[in-house]
């Protein structure tokens, strides 16, 4: 059995899906929706950048969507796929819109829509500068938590993705994470400043939260026959009232990526397909289990050699 993953932020690179847009009219009629859509060149900015652009989060997230949602359709419709037998569909925070997107809860136009609100939400809850996130490598989810609770008193840091085995990211004022990153280097945990300006899943997204809420209401979810697995609670969900519900908490709450893929590998998966730029998420879930199979699809030859 298999699981459609979509990956998130920071999968995202200036010409990505460039060779598909080339040869593939169903592409290319995708991406100028978008533009229409958002009105917006977004197509442009994956396509030429610049960097600076497509990395700014209100372009980042409907960017990655785009392409993600893009190379599904391909895989539907011009080689006859069929992605409707996958057990589960998830993804790395916003790649769970794609993932709504795909398996058929929301609709291509809202999706695009929204994401681009939550993109830009997200970007301005913090100012500028004040606010940021660290990777830990190589501990464990437990010792990070009891090294948080024993320093709460000295700083404010939440756990913002458990991502794999050896891989936390926190979230936090600067000011804070800087004597994180003392406390870390005093026993010896390695970890690198991400080089992102604001401090995604946290309280701090507190403002991001309430507009994503009233978004969210505004927003029509489809009935769909498919699985989803949620990042806040790293379970199957697919009514649509707990959707809004946990896609409001998911701005504040901890990716539970790891347990999300435990779960489903004691679901009887045993073959998990990412679709969308890069290979993060693969990464991420060889690290887990090394013994699932696993397919990256961004290009031709990838589609032409997957097998379900």
């Amino acid at each position: 059995m298999f699981s459609v993953i979509f990956p998130g932020q920071g999968s995202q690179v200036v010409g990505m899906g460039k060779d598909l847009y080339d040869k593939f009219e169903i592409i290319k009629k995708v991406f100028k929706q978008a533009d229409e859509i958002l009105n917006f060149p977004i197509s442009k900015i994956i396509l030429d950048g610049p960097k600076e652009k497509l990395d700014l989060t209100i372009n980042t997230q409907p960017a990655i969507f785009l392409l993600s949602y893009s190379i599904f359709n391909l895989i539907k419709k011009e080689y006859n796929i069929d992605l409707s037998k996958a057990q589960y569909f998830a993804g790395h925070s916003l790649g769970e819109y794609s993932a709504l997107c795909c398996a058929g809860y929301l609709s291509f136009s809202d999706t695009l829509k929204i994401l681009r609100v939550r993109g830009e939400a997200m970007q301005n809850s913090v100012p500028s500068g004040q606010g940021g996130m660290v990777a830990v490598l190589g501990s464990k989810v437990e010792i990070i938590e009891k090294l948080l609770l024993e320093n709460e008193h000295r700083f404010k840091v939440e756990i913002a993705n458990d991502n794999s085995e050896g891989q936390i990211v926190l979230s936090g004022k600067n000011e804070d994470l800087k004597n994180l990153i003392l406390i870390l280097k005093d026993n010896s945990i390695k970890n690198i400043k991400l080089p992102v300006s604001a401090p995604f899943h946290s309280k701090l997204m507190n403002n991001a939260t309430k507009i994503m809420k009233e978004e969210l209401e505004k927003l029509n979810f489809n009935k769909s026959e498919f699985k989803l697995i949620s990042n806040v609670t790293a379970k199957e969900i697919s009514n649509s009232n707990d959707l809004r519900e946990l896609l409001t908490r998911q701005i504040e709450s901890r990716v539970r990526w790891r347990e999300s893929v435990i779960y489903m590998i004691k679901s009887n998966i045993n073959h998990f397909i990412e679709i969308g730029p890069g290979k993060v998420l693969s990464g991420l879930v060889k690290r887990i289990d090394r013994n699932v199979k696993i397919d990256t699809i961004n290009n031709e030859n990838d589609i032409e050699n997957l097998k379900i």
